[in-house]
C-alpha cells in the first residue's frame, strides 16, 4: 500500500507542475504551438473544469483555484504517506 501512495504522489505531484507550465505558457506566444496544444489536451480535464468561474476583467482565475483545490489534495496524499 506504501508503493502505491507513493507512486500516486508522484504521478499527481508531476501532473501539477505539467498544469502550472500550461497556465504560464498560456500567457505567452508559445500558446500558439503544437507543444501548447498537445499540453493542454493532457491538464484540460482538470482545469476544464474550474474555467469560467472567477473572471475579474478578461483574466480568468478559474484555473488558480484548481491548482489550489489540487495542491490541497496532494497535501493529503503526503501526509498518508
Amino acid at each position: 500500500m506504501q508503493i502505491f501512495l507513493t507512486i500516486a504522489y508522484y504521478v499527481l505531484a508531476t501532473y501539477f507542475y505539467v498544469m502550472i507550465i500550461s497556465i504560464l505558457l498560456g500567457w505567452t506566444p508559445i500558446r500558439n504551438t503544437n507543444f501548447y496544444y498537445h499540453l493542454e489536451k493532457i491538464v484540460s480535464p482538470y482545469l476544464g473544469i474550474f474555467r469560467g468561474w472567477f473572471v475579474i476583467s478578461s483574466i480568468d482565475f478559474g484555473p488558480m483555484i484548481g491548482l489550489i483545490l489540487y495542491q490541497m489534495i496532494l497535501g493529503v496524499v503526503a501526509r498518508a504517506i
